[in-house]
């Protein structure tokens, strides 16, 4: 799809590349990992640049359980470190990123009091499954105990309560009345993954010009000028010098390894799919928590609330990473499966189905470990760069929960190499719209009064709730202009929109639908809503007629073929007569 004479935000940030092709630091791949890194060397005054071939945030991290967690199946690993590390780093999210991160709090229902204390022990010591069976009671106490010595972060969430069957069914009344127990005990939700990592990188966008950030920039090769990045919307090709690269590229590092010269099989990511229901009984049943409980297969599923809709994962399957990443229908029968197991008086089917989506965790290679007792924690490889001098790092493993830790280890190796100290810490540092975000009612109702009385105080509301405190720049850009609702989905309007193109690198009507927004995750989209959509951007981003349609017909396709989400769309970009 070729670019318009007219340029947008976007292509002038990747012309700007080419312009000045060099810098301390190149980072290639643009998820949460590669991000927080490239926030980190930003604020140390670090010439850095982050690519990715596609939007932002659009690989692995746009298919996380929306969960900041401190893992406690990890426990029964002997993964302690990460464990520490996970609650730590979740209980600091929870304070520098209150728009998004917010407690959660997590029902485990049981079935049996001592399944598993067998098995458990072997299981920890050779990370090998054996044979499939439920974690009974006692086991899962043990764990919960354990968890709560972890996070002893003056009560940033309440320890962990264990209840009989009674209790738990008066709490919950549409559980399976087989259980025997109920664990409730609190993690934390992301509820906007997407918009947290777009947080991160404009705070190290804000830090100057020595930190820059492109997307749809793919790196390809290598040679002596440095790393040859083509723009993949105009096809241009250049070479980019940096002194140190490193690639955050995912389940992806060896793929873009080997397109440096430098093969490597550090990884062996699994599949993780996810479904999204538009089901008011079964939201209703949750009672507002996460169910978190294992199947009768020993994977750990989720039935999870989450903007009116409920989300429900994950599974955990091998792939290859040449292959195309989908939910299957499979799939999709598992999860059934799984709600019938946990409310058997809930029918669910696909027509409940208004979202689906899948990624491949950036695990380690694991030969023949189990998949499920793979190490999520991570590890960071050093080589030369090969074809000149410097250095590759690659990052290994790293998961949404420890992003701002492992960004500052990184960063940490990365200023080592350059001979720079650290000058700024991240911990305690609030993110984007968390700086200043209301913390109580009191400071909730003066954060409206100031900004409610130029666009209404529900609309205020609903902007804290979407941007976090940066909805004040946001109120200020839509008040400078005559603005307006959108006819087919009025929760946002067309200046909200203009806003998102001009300021978050929008280069496609897809990377505003599954990421800028989420209103494919709730299942908010219509055929008139895109077309809509690509009349808002058209002007801000140099589409004429037939880009947009072009664009409307590809977000459509994307949609359907990777979400499941089929909104009637032909190849032509029109609308099948009814």
């Amino acid at each position: 799809m070729q670019s318009s004479p007219l340029s947008s935000p976007a292509d002038s940030a990747r012309s700007a590349l080419a312009a000045r092709p060099q810098a301390k630091v190149l980072i290639i791949g643009a998820g949460i990992n590669g991000i927080a890194t490239f926030r980190d060397l930003a604020l140390q005054g670090v010439d850095v640049t982050i690519v990715d071939r596609g939007d932002f945030v659009s690989g692995a991290s746009a298919a996380s359980s929306h969960m900041i967690h401190g893992g406690i199946r990890y426990l029964e690993n002997g993964e302690f470190r990460l464990v520490k590390e996970s609650v730590t780093e979740r209980n600091g999210l929870l304070k520098i990123a209150p728009h998004y991160v917010k407690p959660l709090k997590t029902t485990v229902p049981m079935f049996s009091a001592f399944s598993g204390v067998l098995a458990a022990p072997l299981r920890f010591l050779t990370h090998k499954q054996g044979k499939a069976q439920e974690r009974g009671a006692l086991l899962i106490k043990v764990g919960l105990v354990l968890y709560d010595s972890f996070s002893r972060d003056g009560g940033s969430v309440p320890k962990h309560e264990f209840h009989g069957r009674k209790k738990s069914l008066e709490r919950l009344p549409r559980l399976n009345p087989g259980l025997r127990y109920t664990a409730t005990y609190y993690d934390a939700s992301m509820h906007d993954p997407e918009r947290l990592a777009l947080d991160v990188l404009r705070d190290g966008l804000d830090t100057g010009e020595h930190a820059r950030a492109a997307n749809y920039i793919e790196a390809v090769g290598m040679d002596a000028d440095g790393v040859r990045l083509r723009n993949t919307v105009t096809g241009e090709e250049f070479s980019f010098a940096a002194d140190v690269v490193v690639n955050t590229s995912g389940p992806w590092t060896d793929l873009t390894n080997s397109a440096l010269g430098q093969v490597s099989t550090y990884m062996g990511g699994t599949k993780g799919s996810h479904i999204v229901l538009d089901h008011p009984e079964l939201l209703a049943a949750t009672g507002g928590g996460e169910i978190f409980f294992e199947n009768n297969d020993g994977r750990i599923v989720l039935i999870y609330p989450l903007a009116g809709r409920v989300l429900i994962g994950t599974t955990d399957l091998e792939h290859d990473m040449s292959q195309p990443i989908r939910t299957t229908e499979d799939e999709i029968d598992y999860f059934f499966d799984l709600v019938k197991h946990v409310f058997p008086d809930i029918t669910v089917d696909r027509s409940h189905i208004v979202f689906r989506f899948s990624g491949v965790r950036p695990l380690p290679r694991h030969d023949d470990e189990a998949p499920g007792f793979v190490s999520r924690d991570y590890r960071i490889e050093s080589t030369p760069l090969g074809a000149r001098p410097g250095t590759l790092l690659s990052l290994v493993g790293g998961k949404w929960t420890t992003f701002r830790a492992l960004a500052e280890h990184l960063s940490g190796d990365i200023l080592t190499l350059l001979g720079l100290p650290r000058t700024v810490s991240t911990e305690g540092l609030a993110i984007g719209g968390g700086k200043g975000f209301p913390a109580t009612p009191a400071a909730h109702t003066v954060w409206l009064a100031a900004h409610g009385d130029e666009v209404g105080r529900p609309r205020a509301q609903a902007l804290l709730t979407r941007y976090g405190t940066r909805a004040g720049a946001i109120i200020d850009f839509l008040t400078e202009a005559p603005d307006a609702p959108l006819a087919h989905n009025p929760l946002y309007t067309r200046r909200e929109i203009e806003y998102l193109a001009r300021e978050e690198s929008v280069t496609h009507l897809i990377d505003l639908l599954l990421r800028r927004t989420s209103l494919a995750f709730v299942g908010g989209l219509s055929v008139a809503l895109l077309h809509e959509l690509a009349g808002v951007l058209a002007p801000v981003l140099g589409w004429d007629a037939d880009r947009s349609a072009a664009e409307v017909t590809a977000a459509a396709q994307e949609l359907d073929e990777v979400h499941g989400v089929d909104l009637g769309v032909t190849t032509a970009g029109t609308v099948p007569a009814l």
